[in-house]
Formats: C-alpha cells, structure tokens, sequence
C-alpha cells in the first residue's frame, strides 16, 4: 500500500452539513453492504521453485530429480499445516499453480511437483507406481517434515493433506495406503482399478474380458511418448532421453510394453493384467485410513463414476470417514460450468479444514451431485442445480423408476475391425459429441438397433447407473456391442449423457436370440432429469469409435427386456449464484423499503422539533463520549460507563478482550444504536441516526462489504453518491492510493481476497478526507508490509487538524501508531492517556548476552518468572521483583558476557496488567 500522498497534509475545509435524507440513505446502504460482503479467508503467500533429488526404485536407492515448487503463506514463525498437491497426467506443477495459490491464500504450506517422466524432472514413467511415484512422494513428505514452518504431528509425520486430480488423484490413494503419515485426501476424476478402466465390461456376471478402450489408452500413451505431444490442457512433454526406445519415449520398459500388448491384441496378458493392478487403488483400498473426500465427474468417458463408487465402498468398509461429491465435469467436460467448480473447491477446502488443519465442523453430508439445469441469462453460460443427501446411495439410488420400452428383436452388423464406427465420444470432447450432433451424426445405419418407451407421464430424477436386461444372439457364439441410453425430447432430439455408453463382450453365444439367457447390461451412471413428454430410448449398437472392434464381420440378432430401471435420488437442494442472487434482490427489496420508513420517521421528527444546539465548548473537538451506557433488554450490560475524549492530531487506540464493550461503544459513535445512558459528541454535535455531522466522519465498522456484481471503482462511486455530496468532494485519486489495488480496482469485488476488500473499505471510509476516521480492527486481512503502511497512513493523516480512533486486538501496532490508547475492561474504562504513560516502567528487561544458552542455563537458578530468547543473542527476562543488578553479576560471575541491559515494557505487558485473566470474553453485542 504506498504511502499517504503530501497533498493529504494540506488542511481540509470543514465539511458542510447535509439533508437527514442523504444521511439516513447512507445507513441503509452500509446495513446492506456488510449484509451482502462475502468474506473469504485469504493471505499472501511466497513461491520457491526447487530441484529436489528423492530416493526410490524397488530397494528405496535410485536418485531422481524432481521439479518441485513450494508455497509458504505469511505469517512470521507460525507453523502451518501442508498440502501436497499432484498433478494429471501429461501435465506438470504449473498445471495446479492456481488451486495452490488458493491453499497458500487460505494457511497451507502447498508443495507441488512434476511427476517423474514429465515437464523437466528426470525418471521415467512408471503409471504411479509404488515403487517410484508413489515412493516420490513419500520422499516428498520426509522433506515437507524437515521445513521450519510445517506443522508436525511427530518426528518426521507433517501435517498433511494430499490433493490431486485424474493421475495425481489416483497417486493421492496409493500414498495414503502405502504411508500412514498422510492425514487426508481428496482424489478427484480418478480410478479405482486401471484394468476395468481400459478394458470396461458392462455385463454382470460375464467372465469374458472387457472391451478395450483404444482412444483414451492412445491419447494417455501419446502424450508420454512423444516428445511434441501433451495431454489436454498440459504442457509438451520433455524430449526422451538419449538412448530411450522411441516406441516408448519417457515411459518404462514395462509400462511401453504392456500398452503395445493391449493396443495389437485388445487383450491384456497376465503381466500387462499385474502391471494395471500395481497401479490401482483397487489392490490397496483396504489399507486406506485417511478421511476421504471423493469428487467425481458425471462427464468423463475415461473414469467414469463408477470408479469413486468402487473407491468410496473399499475405504468405508474399513470404517474410514469417506464423503462422495458428483458434478458435471470430467475429463470430457472441463471443470464443469463455474457454479460447480466453487462448490467442489469449497468441499475440499471444508475437508481439509476439518481433518487437516483442525478447524471447522465436520461435513454435514456424505453425497453431493449436480445437474445442469440450463443457461445463465445473462452470459449464456451453462448453470447447475446442486442437491445433498445425509448417505450415500452409490449406484442404485435411492429410490427407482421402471420404465418400459419396446421394440421386436433387431438384427444389427458388425463392421470388420469396427470399421466404420459410431461416434459416441472423443477423448477430452466426449460429453459435447451427442448434445452437439445427435443421435443421427452417432450410430450407423444398420449397425444399431433402437427400443423407445412411452413418453414419461412425469419428470425423472436419475441419479445412479440404469440397467436394462440385454438377450444377444451371434453365429459365431461371441459379440461385442455397445448398450447406450438417450433421452429424447418432443422434436425427436436424442441427447446421451456425457457420451457414456456400456460395453459389453459376450461369449458362449447361441444363434437363435430366443434361446439367449438374458443378461443384466449396467449403464453409466448418470445425473440427469428426464423431463415429462420426454422417451426413454436404449440403443443397441455394434461398433464404436473410442473401442477396439471384432477383427471379423458378423451380424447379431438382440433384444431388450421391456423395462429400464432408472435409479432415483430426491436431495436436498444446495443453494447456487442464481438462486442466491434470487433472495438478494428480494433482500435489497426489503432494505429499500425499510430505508424509505426510517427516511420518513427521522424526517417527521425533524419537522417536529429543532435538531439539537452545538455545545460551543467542544465545536473544534473530534469526539467527546460522555457517561456512555449501553443496556440490552435481557438485561446484557455490554458498556458499563465509558468517558473519554479524541483531539484533533491524536491517534487514539481503543483497546479491551473480547467481551469488553469496544465494538459496541463504536456502533454509538456511529449512530448505528443507541446509547441508554450519556452521549457522543462529534464536533459538539450529539451523535443519533442520521445525524448530519455523520458527514465529517468516515468509518470501518463490523467489517468490510460490498456489492459483489461491482467492482471496487463502481462500488466506491456508488457508496459516494448515496452521500448527496458532489462528487468533486470524494478525492477519489487520494482513496486510490490508499487502497492500493492498482488494476485490481477495476475487478469485481466477489473476486476480491478478503485483504482487498480490507483495503477497498479503508478507502471507502477515507473518501471525502473526514475530519475524524473511525476503524475497527482496520489491520484485519493486510500482510506484515500492508500493516506497516498502514501505520504510516494513520499517522499522517492524524496531521492538520485531523483525528483517527482505531480499535485494535494488534497491540504491538497500536503501540507502533497511536498517541493515546483507551483500555476498556468489562465495559468500563481503566486507563485513559498517552500510550507511553499507560505503558509505564518495565517489569522486564532485555539482554545483549555473549553466550545465550550459558545465560539462560544461570537464569534457570535464579528467581526470575521467564527467560524468552530474543534473536540470536538477546534475551528478554521477566524479573519477578529480581535486582538487575543480582542478575547482571550473576551472569558476569558465570563468564557470560554482558553486552546490554535495556528496561522493557510493551502495551501488551501494560494491557495484561490491567485486564487480568480477562482475555475471554463473551463477544460484544
């Protein structure tokens, strides 16, 4: 924050008094601001990139170079709980830099990492293999645990939550099982078992192998590969090292060969089958024992649903605390439209503040899951519809609707090597394909059978994965199709959800359809609304573009089972911009309303009597509180008597524990209630509700807010305007410069971290250059170099007849800004005067020592109440009534050399003398 500019230094003319109207507007729009302030937790943060060189491989010797970045929040020496945040395949630490800003803003030390095999770390890639991805990280938490500033529960244990997503998110699973060190977890879009992933097999109780999903392995292997490629949304890769098998770029022999096995055969062997099963969660989800939050994209052709499902159901039977969150992203949709990204990025920061940080109540609910529920109005942007519900229902719903279709059996070709083959999903795009070409554009004449139902009578919640009862018929006694649900509306519009489609290979096979056993086909899962007047249609087809096809032609007889049974979900609906915004408009509403009531009452009275006479002896005084009282009327005595004077040039530090009257004493000052004893005057004018003298004050009082659709710039000239006064009078430029913000004024406030809108309303309460500035906890939010400025601002603009009272719990600042404090305690007022006159002769001492740990070693003996290091070879001594001189002789005898001996009093020494034990209140009222 730069400093206070000179011409702030001139002297100001006095402000000229204004209607009640504008005055009582003024209140209502400040009661509507502070209802309205969105107030996020934020800090700053530091960034350092970092070559570190871990030791993993089988026998825990093979050195690598990781390409690490760690963040470190502000705040002095405090110990601060770690995130270790991985990335997704094909990416690197850049890739996550924004979501560990956000935990670095929030208090976590953040460590991120290019996975070995990516971006500029050396190895290869092993898939997040125990024995090198994983084993990296553990490395990773041994060195989180050396660092200063990272909390630890033991020696060596930081205090660590891990976060990924799709490839980190799996890496996050298999840490937590392989080290109980990890505190918990929140994997994102990621899988359970590789092999049921790349081979999905959609038919219960069939034992023939899954259908190999050829785009997906192709574009993972690609990105790994190849030294120009990259996976969506990540970076190239590095270059292969020199020698490597170009076959196989950057991955490991094994991982290299078991992708060529799978893509030449479209089966995998027993030794591409262990290698997907070292990689998987599945192996290892019994050993699972940090809380889990789950989030799971419904738009994700790659890891579908079913993969959190199977990874919520291994970690919960062992009794772990597991949550599951569904939205409407994925690897084929993006983050999902933004209403869903901030409710994900609220759950896992309420997950880790919980299990992690220790802070915050425990997640009300174990499942939360998302629709799209159309378009913003405004920006055509896509909007959601969130619900929870206190369990999880897994796959199969809550509840359950029959629906039934029709249709005689159908016969359908098999392309040779599925070539030509639907197009159901494109890696990456796959959710867009259906909704933007259609049924038509997907399945091939003659190659898919269709069975429509009725239309719905009523709308459908589907929340879980459909079955249908599939009969196949093949003469060869093996087929592979591919079962699709679409939901059709009126016009004939076929839109399948995400582009998810079931795979299903069978085998044993009969010719003739009607000696078929009936097979139970388990669709994705879906969260859809099925509207009323829509069709439920299953579609039946035999090739597909993202899977391995028969190498042979043939034609299939099949046949669906009349009914589809759609599981339900009825939640509870979870609140979203749009519906928020809803009741904000409904509250402005309410709060013009009530404007106009208090606007018409201060009126009438006005008219009724004349406003009450200037006591002449205080006209050139800031502020003078009289005999102030404050009663409630359950008999709460929140300001027993407060007296006290502001002059003009003075600093004046308002200071008390909590409970001690300061806020509410403030709120008097302000006009905001009333007192029920004595008064204020401000200027020699009593303070009430819409005093016109309220124009030569400016004030920040019970926290900043703001209109969050506004920028800074417009919610500063908006706050002007409702003032009456001309705009020439706001010094616009000068609360500019105060506030800091640079480019960022011009951003809408909703964007703000909560030390921005700090900044914002400390300018906001300077517009105008008031006569006299009235701040509560006006530090709250600024970093060390943002509240040093801030000191520098106070005391300049206490020059030229201008006076500044500021309420504080930072006594070290108060100490550092102000001329004068006032100490309040239980609602009354036990010192009152300069700030060196209250700080008064020092109890302690402080010393400049040659040898500080033989000092502290002789102090240890002597009757002195504490010894506190003080850099590195000072000492600050509580004496306890002990001479200085018995203890600089002491030292002396002992051979420690006595450089300095210095009285040392703080305000904070002072304030605890005054107040005692009563630190703790019970908040003001």
């Amino acid at each position: 924050m730069p400093a206070l500019p000179a011409r702030l230094r001139r002297a100001l003319p006095r402000a000229t008094r204004r209607r009640v109207v504008s005055g009582s507007v003024v209140l209502v729009l400040l009661a509507a601001l502070v209802g309205w302030a969105a107030l996020p937790e934020r800090r700053s943060w530091t960034a350092v990139d970092k070559r570190l060189t871990v030791l993993s491989g089988p026998s825990g010797t093979e050195p690598v170079d990781l390409d690490t970045r760690f963040y470190l929040p502000s705040g002095g020496d405090a110990k601060v709980p770690a995130v270790l945040l991985a990335h997704g395949f094909g990416g690197t630490k850049n890739s996550v830099s924004d979501d560990a800003e956000s935990l670095a803003d929030r208090g976590y030390a953040v460590l991120t990492w290019t996975a070995r095999g990516f971006g500029a770390s050396g190895g290869e890639i092993h898939l997040d293999s125990p024995d090198y991805e994983v084993r990296d990280a553990q490395r990773l938490l041994d060195w989180l645990a050396a660092q200063p500033r990272v909390l630890t529960d033991a020696t060596g244990d930081p205090r660590v939550g891990v976060v990924g997503g799709s490839y980190g998110g799996a890496l996050a699973l298999l840490l937590a099982a392989q080290d109980p060190r990890v505190d918990a977890i929140v994997p994102l879009i990621t899988w359970n078992d590789l092999g049921r992933a790349f081979f999905p097999q959609s038919a219960a109780a069939v034992t023939a192998p899954g259908v190999f999903k050829k785009s997906w392995a192709g574009l993972f292997f690609g990105s790994g590969s190849s030294s120009a490629g990259g996976f969506p949304g990540g970076p190239a890769a590095a270059p292969r090292p020199a020698g490597a098998d170009p076959a196989c770029g950057r991955f490991a022999a094994d991982v290299c060969a078991a992708y060529l096995k799978m893509a030449t055969t479209g089966t995998p062997d027993d030794a591409t089958t262990a290698l997907l099963r070292r990689s998987s969660p599945a192996s290892v989800i019994d050993r699972v024992k940090a809380p889990t939050l789950l989030i799971q994209g419904a738009v994700d052709t790659l890891f579908p649903l079913s993969e959190a499902d199977a990874n919520a159901r291994g970690i919960a039977a062992t009794g772990t605390p597991v949550r599951v969150a569904w939205f409407t992203g994925g690897h084929d949709g993006g983050s999902g439209p933004q209403t869903d990204q901030d409710r994900t990025k609220f759950l896992t920061v309420q997950w880790l503040d919980h299990y992690v940080k220790k802070s915050g109540d425990a997640p009300a609910n174990s499942f939360t899951y998302s629709r799209v529920a159309g378009f913003s109005a405004l920006d055509r942007g896509l909007v959601t519809n969130g619900y929870s519900d206190p369990t999880y229902p897994g796959l199969t719903g809550t509840g359950r609707a029959d629906v039934a279709v029709g249709g005689r059996a159908q016969q359908i070709a098999s392309p040779p090597n599925g070539n030509p083959g639907a197009l159901s999903s494109l890696p990456g795009i796959g959710g867009q394909v259906s909704s933007l070409l259609g049924s038509v554009a997907g399945d091939l004449p003659g190659q898919h059978a269709e069975f429509d139902s009725a239309p719905v009578p009523s709308a459908i919640e589907v929340v879980g994965a459909p079955t249908v009862r599939l009969r196949v018929a093949s003469p060869t006694g093996s087929a592979t199709v591919f079962v699709k649900l679409f939901d059709v509306d009126p016009n004939g519009l076929a839109t399948l959800s995400g582009g998810l489609i079931a795979p299903v290979r069978l085998t044993g096979l009969p010719a003739d359809v009607a000696a078929a056993p009936a097979v139970t086909v388990t669709l994705p899962a879906i969260v859809r609304r099925i509207d009323a007047g829509h069709l439920v249609r299953v579609t039946v087809a035999t090739s597909d573009q993202a899977f391995l096809g028969p190498v042979e032609p043939v034609t299939y007889t099949v046949a669906v089972e009349p009914a589809v049974t759609l599981p339900t979900v009825v939640g509870t609906p979870i609140a979203n911009p749009q519906v928020i915004w809803r009741y904000v408009l409904a509250g402005l509403i309410a709060v013009i309303v009530a404007g106009l009531v208090v606007v018409l009452a201060v009126r009438r009275r006005r008219l009724r009597r004349q406003e009450a006479p200037t006591i002449d002896e205080y006209a050139e005084t800031p502020l003078v509180v009289r005999g102030l009282r404050k009663a409630y009327g359950d008999g709460f005595v929140a300001v027993e008597r407060v007296d006290f004077t502001v002059e003009r040039g003075q600093v004046v530090g308002l200071l008390g524990p909590n409970g001690a009257g300061k806020t509410t004493t403030l709120r008097v000052l302000m006009g905001l209630t009333m007192p029920t004893e004595g008064d204020a005057l401000v200027f020699g004018h009593r303070l009430e509700p819409g005093s016109p003298v309220l124009s030569r004050v400016g004030a920040l009082v019970e926290g900043p807010g703001f209109l969050p659709h506004l920028t800074g710039m417009e919610n500063l000239r908006a706050y002007w305007r409702a003032t009456g006064r001309p705009e020439q009078d706001a010094r616009f430029d000068e609360a500019l410069e105060i506030a800091g913000l640079g480019d960022s004024i011009n951003r809408r406030t909703k964007n703000y971290s909560h030390g921005m809108r700090q900044r914002l309303a400390i300018a906001q309460a300077m517009l105008g250059l008031p006569e006299l500035l009235v701040l509560d906890e006006p530090t709250d939010g600024l970093d060390p170099p943002q509240i040093a400025e801030m000191r520098q601002v106070l005391r300049r603009y206490a020059t030229d007849g201008r006076a500044v009272l500021v309420s504080s719990h930072l006594l070290a600042e108060v100490e550092q800004t102000c001329t004068h404090a006032v100490v309040v305690n239980k609602g009354r007022i036990v010192a009152n005067g300069p700030v060196e006159d209250i700080v008064g002769d020092s109890p302690s001492v402080q010393l400049e020592v040659s040898d500080v740990d033989a000092a502290a070693a002789v102090l240890a003996g002597l009757n002195v109440r504490s010894v506190t290091p003080d850099g590195a070879s000072g000492l600050i001594i509580d004496m306890n009534g002990t001479p200085r001189a018995e203890v600089v002789a002491s030292l002396v005898r002992a051979g420690v050399g006595v450089d300095r001996v210095v009285p040392r009093r703080r305000l904070e020494d002072a304030f605890l003398a005054l107040v005692g034990d009563n630190s703790r209140g019970s908040g003001d009222r």
